[in-house]
Formats: structure tokens, sequence, C-alpha cells
């Protein structure tokens, strides 16, 4: 049985602004998902996680930044023997994709035989996630399956699902636990919708 099948992504309702910090007050639009909702969506997927993987050695790889704050509460819940390794990988520059990715750190754990877990923070476009994937899929692993919190369905421009997904999101500009924009709102405890004039701005300033 396919994974996402018994982990389906609930359907999401917009929170309010009641939560928002005052100091960037003016840059969240609203609250899209709560802490207390992440929380436990996050613990969920552990739960299925480690079913799937019971009595089996899991090597978790985790791409950064965005992952960091999704991965800690992850892995926090899992009792399956586990390795992790950081990878990173990038496409942004200022807060914007250049399109161009770029391989910013590499693995130091041997992934050949192993069941191996890609976890990132979102799956938008898909391209990062599939270079990743590919990349590792050389050290022929055992097993190579994805996990994300978040999914952007609309944003897709390649042919790539995760196996485990958090949340299925609408084609909006989040940021909050581990997302950024430009290296900001990383902090926040929840996933907000970033206010237009934001990133207007700021590409105004840039041009």
């Amino acid at each position: 049985m396919n994974p996402s099948s018994r982990l389906s992504a609930p359907k999401l309702v917009s929170s309010s602004r009641a939560q928002v910090p005052q100091g960037c007050a003016g840059d969240i639009e609203q609250i899209l998902i709560s802490a207390p909702r992440i929380h436990r969506r996050v613990m969920e997927m552990a739960q299925v996680i480690a079913e799937d993987y019971h009595g089996k050695r899991l090597i978790i790889v985790a791409l950064l930044n965005g992952t960091v704050l999704f991965l800690a509460d992850l892995v926090r819940h899992f009792e399956v023997p586990l390795s992790l390794d950081l990878i990173g990988v990038s496409s942004y520059r200022g807060g914007t994709s250049s399109g161009e990715l770029e391989f910013t750190k590499r693995l130091k754990l041997n992934l050949r035989d192993q069941h191996v877990l890609v976890v990132d923070d979102i799956l938008d476009t898909g391209k990062t996630l599939r270079a990743v994937s590919e990349e590792l899929s050389k050290q022929s692993p055992a097993s190579l399956k994805t996990c994300v919190l978040l999914d952007k369905p609309e944003g897709r421009t390649v042919n790539l699902e995760a196996d485990y997904v958090g949340f299925i999101v609408p084609h909006l500009f989040v940021v909050g636990y581990g997302l950024d924009y430009d290296e900001r709102y990383r902090n926040l405890p929840f996933v907000g919708v970033l206010h237009p004039h934001v990133y207007r701005k700021s590409s105004d300033q840039q041009s």
C-alpha cells in the first residue's frame, strides 16, 4: 500500500491573524496552519513512517535550511533506529528562484543498500526534490522515499509526488516553521501567508 494513501493530507481552513507576533503583523496576511495543528500532524506522520520502517534501520537525509524545524519535531517521535545527514541545495538568491540548482553541502553517510527517507519542507515545482533524489539514487540505496511538510501541487513543473505529505496548500507565498523569504520568518511557529507588498517591495528595491 502506498504510504500516502494512509496519510491523506487534511483540508486547510485558514486561521485568524490573532497569533501573529506584533513585529511582523504587517508582513503576514493570514495564518494558514496554526502551531498546534502542525504539531499534531507531524506526530501523525511520524507514526505512519515508523510503522512503514518497523525493524529497519533508516537513514534520514534532510535538506537545509528550511527543513530544520520540521525535521527536529519529526525525528523526536521516531523509535526506529536511524541515522541523520544533511544535504544543502539552493536555487534561491535574494528571495527569488534563480532557476539553477547548486549543491552547497554533500552527504557524509554511505547510502548503499540502506533505506533512505528524504525530508524537505515544501514540494513546489518539484525540481529540487527530483534533483536530490536523483543524486542520492547514484549511491544505490535499498529504498528511497520522500517526505514533505507542505505540498503545493499547483506549482509543479515536473512529474513528482512525495510519499509522505503533511498538508496540501494552495499556490500562495508561505513562510514560517522553517520556510523563509530572504532568510526571514523561519522562526515563526506557524505557516503563514506572506503579504504581497513584502516581496513586491523587495523586488522593486533589487531592480
